[in-house]
């Protein structure tokens, strides 16, 4: 038992969406007080950090409309119910590149925001990168561009803020890392 669990009272589900569910649930403190808590449910997800043979970053170029920008970013994508993690990895990458990989290596998983949503990513790295003649699809509604970069343009893309998102940043050190070991 965790000394700060904070134990549900009551719950209600106020949208269910294709993607999350939004909670509002009464909790009693460690202390006894009662407090509520907004939560957003979340599937999990997988980020991959794919580089190729000459040792550049295979990233993505794409809108987000939660924060009203374009930014440049791993391929990552939602977990399927019932998908293991690197099943969606191999999936992700080949929908969102037309790349498939001869090896994925388990790196480590995440919360991406532990304040309010149980979204965990976790992040595969992808070697012996290879085009895929006909790749799968990807979302209908995903309108991608394709960047490869080197080890020091993409920490240039987090200096500049191209590279916004945290999943990202991680596999930025990540790679700089394992490329310059």
């Amino acid at each position: 038992m965790d000394k700060y669990e904070e134990k549900t009272i009551s719950g209600t589900t106020i949208y269910e969406g294709k993607i999350i569910t939004v909670r509002i649930e009464d909790v009693e403190l460690p202390d006894g007080n009662h407090a509520k808590r907004e939560l957003v449910k979340h599937p999990g997800a997988v980020a991959i950090l794919a580089i190729t043979s000459e040792g550049k970053l295979v990233l993505v170029e794409q809108y987000r409309k939660a924060i009203e920008r374009s930014l440049i970013e791993i391929p990552a994508g939602k977990m399927e119910p019932g998908e293991a993690p690197e099943v969606t990895a191999v999936r992700e990458l080949e929908e969102e590149t037309g790349f498939g990989a001869k090896k994925f290596t388990y790196i480590q998983s995440f919360a991406t925001s532990p304040g309010f949503a149980n979204e965990v990513i976790h992040l595969y790295l992808a070697q012996g990168l290879y085009k895929i003649d006909n790749p799968a699809a990807g979302d209908e509604d995903e309108f991608i561009e394709l960047i490869e970069a080197t080890i020091e343009e993409a920490e240039e893309l987090v200096a500049t803020g191209k590279i916004f998102d945290a999943k990202t940043a991680f596999a930025v050190l990540y790679a700089k890392d394992l490329l310059n070991s």
